[in-house]
């Protein structure tokens, strides 16, 4: 039986396999993004997001990337700093934000992209045409079946990596004080 459909060890599970190629994979970019251009992960996913889709608001830009506000607004924050992006209020609502990308971070953007895709091209190239249509078609499965799964599994507990999940270990009743 496959491995990945009766995990039995650690090295075994969908999750730890992905997260070890996204590592693996992605250390070259990172590497790139912070040691030429200044920028981490994050901020490069912000900034091609927002070259792709244009201005948008800070809650919906951390909504498609599927990270927190705070964590984005903090990313947003950087960039605004190094000019990249440039944050107003919205065109008949002052309430509401709007972000988009600077002249210099949309140069950026058309600087980096080449090369990411680059890497890209490079990781793919152990795949024949048939096999990268197949891993395609299969990426967007397993997504779609993980966002199924996030709105169904689970539902009882909130997570809250501030809090540490290990605070929330209790002794058994016979090892308290």
């Amino acid at each position: 039986m496959p491995t990945l459909r009766q995990p039995g060890r650690l090295k075994e599970l969908l999750n730890y396999r992905l997260q070890r190629l996204y590592s693996a994979s992605g250390a070259p970019i990172v590497r790139l993004l912070e040691g030429r251009f200044g920028i981490t992960r994050r901020e490069w996913r912000l900034i091609s997001t927002l070259a792709e889709r244009g201005a948008t608001s800070p809650s919906e830009l951390a909504l498609e990337m599927q990270l927190d506000r705070a964590r984005t607004s903090r990313a947003i924050g950087a960039l605004v700093d190094k000019g990249l992006l440039l944050r107003q209020a919205r065109p008949g609502d002052a309430r509401r934000a709007e972000v988009a990308l600077t002249p210099a971070g949309r140069t950026l953007f058309d600087t980096v992209f080449p090369q990411v895709a680059a890497i890209n091209v490079q990781q793919v190239a152990v795949l024949d045409d048939d096999e990268l249509d197949r891993l395609d078609g299969l990426l967007r499965r397993l997504t779609d079946q993980a966002l199924q799964l996030n709105h169904s599994l689970v539902r009882d507990a909130k997570a809250d990596r501030r809090a540490g999940g290990s605070r929330r270990i209790r002794r058994p009743a016979d090892e308290e004080d």
